[in-house]
């Protein structure tokens, strides 16, 4: 399909720099497809809230949530070469040996194959964030790999000890991350290292939530998929075929799968917390609609024309023009009634992105 088509006029003004105080204090807009409506512009809205949560689902649902946990990628160094230096941010993106990261660097052109790059070296952070490495490749659109001097669990912990939490661009080149984001940017739930950005229509939830959910009788679930850097980048390509996904790693447990092929065999529903789990069970799951065990690297793209099998309703948050996230919602919903609901969205000046409001998907009627 063509690019252009989930391209949309968005205010700068209305991506969210800090998350809603309570997290489930959060706007919900509740998006129903109409069936037989127009191409463009028809769909049933209700502005809500994520404290609505338990009354627009029913018991026997199942939420999915994803458990991954954001490292401090988020780096600043110091390239030195010769007598010179120059300082470069870095956000780690992919782990790819025991102390090799690829890397995001702002601005690359100031790295070259070779260069050393130090971290952390200050009085502050002492010899747990005194980190080196070196540049032992450099590729396209700004990314290299750090070979650490340090390895394993030692370069785990001075990577915690010094990075910051990875904000998205959009808001990361608006203000600098700061002590607070360890908190904002991590649901929590999270449990498992590995994340590179947050799942984050999970940041919403809260123990109160978690509460009024399980007295309405909802159940909940956890699968693993490590957030890449690749959920930032831009579709550049003018057709959506010509655009190629970063993998991630996920895993959906035996014990998950049995009890989600259970809820559905008794009539409940899935409710995907974000597009990260919908990704992972619709790549796990049968084409009978059953989801398998599953464990490995995911690159799935879905734009309109995917028939989901796993998924019955989909919990996200407002996404950016020409994302590949916008277009997963469309394939979901309809492209026309997410271009309404998106219209309604920025005149009633929802907050967009990471740290913005959440939207309740039901799929597409037409």
């Amino acid at each position: 399909m063509r690019t252009d088509l989930f391209d949309f006029e968005l205010p700068d003004s209305a991506i969210a720099l800090y998350p809603a105080e309570p997290r489930d204090s959060a706007r919900l807009l509740v998006v129903h497809p109409v069936k037989g409506g127009c191409a463009r512009d028809d769909a049933d809205l209700e502005d809500k809230s994520v404290r609505d949560l338990p009354s627009l689902l029913g018991p026997g649902d199942a939420l999915v949530f994803n458990d991954t946990k954001v490292i401090p990628a988020a780096l600043s160094g110091v390239r030195m070469r010769g007598d010179t230096r120059a300082k470069v941010d870095f956000n780690l993106t992919k782990r790819v040996n025991d102390n090799t990261w690829r890397a995001f660097a702002r601005p690359a052109k100031r790295l070259e194959a070779g260069d050393r790059v130090h971290f952390g070296h200050s009085e502050e952070t002492c010899m747990l964030g005194a980190l080196d490495a070196t540049v032992s490749a450099k590729g396209e659109a700004g990314e290299v790999e750090l070979a650490f001097d340090l390895s394993g669990a030692s370069l785990d912990e001075a990577i915690a000890a010094i990075g910051l939490m990875p904000l998205p661009p959009y808001i990361a080149l608006k203000r600098e991350p700061d002590a607070r984001d360890r908190d904002t940017y991590q649901t929590i739930y999270a449990e498992k290292d590995g994340a590179v950005a947050a799942p984050t229509a999970g940041l919403h939830f809260t123990p109160e939530l978690f509460a009024a959910l399980e007295a309405r009788g909802i159940s909940r679930h956890f699968v693993t998929l490590h957030v890449g850097a690749g959920t930032f980048l831009p579709v550049k390509a003018e057709d959506t075929g010509g655009h190629k996904m970063h993998a991630e790693w996920g895993e959906v447990s035996p014990e998950t799968a049995a009890a989600l092929n259970e809820v559905r065999a008794r009539g409940g529903r899935i409710v995907a917390v974000g597009t990260t789990s919908l990704r992972l069970l619709e790549s796990a799951a049968r084409d009978d609609g059953t989801i398998a065990p599953w464990s490995g690297e995911t690159a799935i793209f879905i734009t309109p024309g995917y028939r989901f099998k796993a998924i019955d309703v989909l919990m996200t948050n407002f996404h950016l023009p020409r994302s590949t996230l916008f277009m997963l919602v469309s394939a979901f919903s309809g492209l026309g009634t997410m271009r309404a609901a998106y219209g309604h969205a920025i005149r009633s000046h929802y907050r967009f992105y990471s740290y913005g409001d959440a939207s309740l998907l039901f799929p597409s009627a037409q």
